[in-house]
């Protein structure tokens, strides 16, 4: 380590002190900004976190109802309830509950399918939430860990529904587990072990809808009200993000009242109530009556899961089936490999506010939305990940779409074999390159002025539009952006592994910033030249 780094880290105090600093700024009372805190910015983006907010809410109340008349219990029973074509059938306590609940309870199939709405409406407004956030960097300091508070909700909102649509006990449910169960055994070392204590023994088991159930209705729940909490506490704490615009900076915030704000919420929150409840009696969703109850042996034809367990399924159902036998033990790569990306592909999405923070080093809190445009290579990636996503949801439905476009499966599972690897680099190549459109036509624009429609014939003949100049408010939201330098990796000093860090510091911040990676806004000197030389 040279000189200078060391002054550096003498400066900044020890890791114990670095790391203090750095929570204090996020979790700390480091700064009470009440004034601030008065108004709240007015943006439809800004719904997507209420949507989240309130279609939960109607899945704790359908919940609570709905448990008042399910019975979590695996134990076979004779079927005598008012669905005709099943009466008389032996099947589980928790499969009997379900169909009493849809047609023996007032009101009971509606609260049923509102909470399974609701579910999915929750899981995809806190996607979408998340892109929204990845793409605007409203991510940055202070605001790393409400981007990981986001994150879990989103994956424990994931699995609250596989726990959720797995309760009934039916043969899509069963159908799942079996799939689920395949994944888990894939695991080496432990997967048998994993499998044994979720199944309480060999695959069903007896005890699986008990188990799901208190997963389901009491520890999934709980964690995610406190993460609900605690992402709303720092909320307020940090105050919310804006997008640039004249009289916005890091420093004020501008909108609405609290009082403003609480009717516009409630009126949020009956919209998001009564299209769930709307949409809950007008469409049919999980029709247990229609599969039956679930027996080992059978498999229902075109099995889907909920859209958002679409991606490992797709994963599962185009990954050839690959083993490999090692020391009298057998890997099997086609449930393992699935697995790992499938991991690693959400991963990817929580660890990314960090890996930004730690390449650009800027330590200073952002309360300003990026426009997109200004961070190619950042909307590059998002879009690069919900072109992966897609793809995986259409390799989930191979068998649909083979079947209704009379198609073979093998067509359809190589094309999407190839598109997983083909379409992401397809969409991260074209929305840079649109975004670096983007921002040449905003450098066009301040330099040049906004185009009016206007022909005008020069004294030597030439035609040529005439250019009005920007006013001062889109002057400044086509210039307010910050454009980070990329770091270079000059030091020496310290271990491999430190010289490895740095390099591979200096690489990415180089992907992100260097050259290629964004085009440089225009200077006041240039543009004092360039609006000169029109006056001349």
């Amino acid at each position: 380590m040279d000189d200078q780094s060391q002054k550096e880290e003498a400066a900044e105090g020890g890791g114990g002190e670095r790391i203090a600093r750095w929570a204090d700024g996020r979790l700390g009372p480091y700064g009470l900004r009440a004034g601030a805190r008065r108004v709240f910015p007015d943006h439809w983006s800004f719904l997507l976190g209420e949507i989240c907010l309130y279609s939960f809410l109607v899945i704790v109340v359908t919940g609570i109802y709905l448990s008042l008349y399910f019975h979590p219990s695996m134990k076979e029973v004779r079927y005598d309830g008012s669905y005709l074509p099943l009466r008389g059938r032996t099947v589980s306590e928790a499969f009997d509950s379900t169909l009493h609940v849809s047609f023996d309870v007032r009101g009971g199939l509606l609260i049923r399918q509102a909470h399974h709405w609701a579910a999915l409406v929750f899981i995809g407004a806190a996607l979408v939430h998340m892109l929204r956030v990845f793409f605007t960097g409203a991510f940055r300091k202070p605001r790393e860990f409400q981007w990981l508070f986001g994150f879990l909700l989103l994956v424990l909102g994931m699995f609250g529904g596989l726990t959720g649509y797995d309760l009934p006990d039916d043969l899509l449910s069963g159908t799942g587990l079996a799939v689920v169960n395949g994944t888990i055994l894939s695991v080496p070392v432990v997967g048998t072990y994993l499998s044994m204590f979720l199944f309480g023994g060999g695959f069903p088991g007896s005890e699986l809808v008990a188990r799901f159930n208190a997963i389901h209705v009491l520890v999934i729940p709980a964690v995610m009200v406190g993460l609900l909490v605690a992402h709303l506490i720092l909320l307020l704490h940090h105050r919310h993000t804006q997008y640039p615009g004249p009289g916005r900076s890091n420093r004020n915030l501008v909108g609405p009242p609290p009082r403003v704000r609480a009717v516009k919420s409630a009126g949020v929150f009956f919209l998001v109530a009564g299209v769930v409840f709307a949409i809950a009696a007008l469409v049919q969703i999980n029709p247990i009556w229609l599969y039956g109850p679930y027996r080992a042996d059978q498999v229902s034809a075109g099995s889907q899961p909920d859209w958002y367990m679409g991606v490992a399924d797709g994963l599962l159902r185009v990954m050839p089936g690959w083993e490999i036998a090692l020391r009298g033990h057998t890997l099997a790569l086609d449930n393992l490999i699935p697995l790992v990306v499938g991991v690693g592909f959400f991963l990817a999405m929580g660890v990314y506010p960090f890996v930004e923070s730690w390449v650009t080093g800027d330590d200073r809190e952002q309360h300003l939305l990026d426009r997109p445009r200004n961070r190619p290579v950042r909307t590059a990636l998002g879009v690069a990940w919900v072109g992966f996503y897609l793809v995986s949801l259409v390799g989930a439905a191979n068998d649909i779409i083979a079947t209704r476009f009379h198609l073979s499966v093998e067509s359809v599972t190589w094309t999407v074999r190839i598109g997983l690897f083909v379409v992401p680099v397809a969409a991260y190549t074209v929305a840079k390159r649109w975004a670096l459109g983007l921002q040449r036509t905003d450098r066009d624009k301040v330099l040049h002025g906004r185009e009016t429609g206007i022909v005008k014939r020069l004294p030597h003949g030439e035609f040529v539009e005439v250019h009005a100049p920007l006013g001062r408010a889109e002057l400044h939201l086509l210039t307010q952006h910050e454009q980070y330098t990329p770091i270079t990796s000059s030091a020496n000093g310290g271990g491999a592994g430190a010289r490895l860090a740095r390099h591979l510091r200096a690489g990415i911040s180089r992907a992100l910033y260097g050259e290629g990676s964004q085009i440089p806004k225009p200077t006041p000197k240039e543009y004092r030249e360039i609006t000169d030389d029109h006056r001349g």
